[in-house]
């Protein structure tokens, strides 16, 4: 993963609005790992037996990728402040 994935602009370097981007993208996932669990009670309340089942079959993968993306946010920033 290159700076320049993320510099939308091109000057070379991430502006406070591209970290913005990434910012609101982390908050974006971390509200759907929370929400997550709401929707199979969702779908089971629902009468939708099958659907809350198969939904919490992918939960793992889910908190796993989302999980990952955190870590990545958090890590790049710690990486960038030491610099």
């Amino acid at each position: 993963m290159t700076n320049s994935e993320y510099d939308f602009n091109g000057n070379g370097k991430i502006d406070p609005e591209e970290r913005d981007a990434q910012r609101r993208m982390t908050w974006f996932a971390l509200a759907g790992m929370v929400l997550y669990p709401l929707a199979i009670i969702l779908a089971s309340m629902l009468g939708y037996g099958e659907a809350a089942g198969l939904i919490a079959d992918i939960a793992t993968v889910y908190v796993v990728a989302v999980s990952g993306v955190t870590a990545a946010y958090f890590g790049f920033n710690a990486m960038e402040a030491n610099k």
